[in-house]
């Protein structure tokens, strides 16, 4: 018997998974910052204080501020002008708003995004198949009304309901937030529902823990897959062959997993 024919519920990751960013973050800041006639460091030296800040700023406040009750712009705010600080630019205020307003607004929209192929029909295939399909993300409110709707991926056609961290108020690898999905489906029991994501410590790991079916996508051909099969996750290339490995019977399981479809 298929997995597919046991589950009521997929919830799915969303970057990296559903959609990819168009080139790399720090592409945008230094961007930003040179239409205001200024200099910026590095796109690599810049990605890698933005990944610095956002750390900082999770840690501190996380949840995108809904934890200390910090609305969502200020947040971004505080974030981006740590980056450019850890990069070695300071700019006076009302230049460095002058640059948050274009980085805020292109993160805000579908620009700097782009869907892979196979999401959309997946994701429609599943709702097809009598299958609930939920969004479960760390984002801001933006993802859930303005940036997946412009990129077609509708509520209502794509997904039935979302999870959004900076909403809910809770962020993966907390596994409350598989929790709240399941209870967000009807109080679907774990066993009848499948997470799917591209990172271990954040979608696979704290799925299993709840009790969810997992698996792993390598859309990218990162180094960690090799480890995280030997594990005994399910690791899969994209949704094309999420989708077969869902239809298909399941092969013996292996001695050591807790996945009895992990290959």
């Amino acid at each position: 018997m298929s997995l597919l024919s046991r589950l009521r519920l997929v919830t799915v990751d969303v970057t990296g998974t559903l959609i990819a960013y168009r080139g790399q973050l720090g592409d945008y800041y230094c961007t930003a910052a040179r239409s205001a006639g200024l200099p910026c460091p590095g796109y690599a030296r810049m990605h890698q204080a933005f990944k610095a800040a956002y750390a900082d700023m999770a840690a501190k406040h996380p949840c995108f501020g809904h934890a200390s009750g910090m609305p969502d712009h200020r947040w971004w705010r505080t974030c981006v002008r740590d980056s450019f600080l850890r990069a070695g630019h300071e700019y006076d205020d009302a230049t460095f708003e002058r640059i948050f307003g274009q980085i805020y607004a292109a993160f805000g929209s579908p620009a700097p995004y782009s869907v892979f192929p196979d999401a959309r029909p997946f994701l429609r295939w599943l709702r097809g198949e009598g299958i609930m399909a939920g969004v479960v993300t760390n984002a801001d409110c933006r993802y859930r009304d303005v940036v997946l709707p412009a990129l077609g991926l509708n509520q209502g056609s794509e997904w039935d309901f979302g999870v959004f961290s900076g909403v809910a108020g809770v962020e993966k690898p907390d596994r409350r937030i598989y929790e709240m999905a399941l209870e967000a489906a009807g109080g679907v029991a774990p066993e009848e529902a499948l997470h799917i994501g591209d990172s271990m410590s954040k979608d696979y790991a704290p799925a299993r823990a709840v009790g969810m079916h997992a698996l792993l996508l390598d859309r990218f051909g990162t180094a960690d897959a090799e480890r995280w099969r030997r594990s005994g996750a399910v690791v899969l290339p994209d949704l094309v062959s999420a989708r077969e490995w869902l239809t298909r019977d399941p092969p013996a399981a292996h001695g050591g997993t807790n996945n009895a479809w992990a290959e």
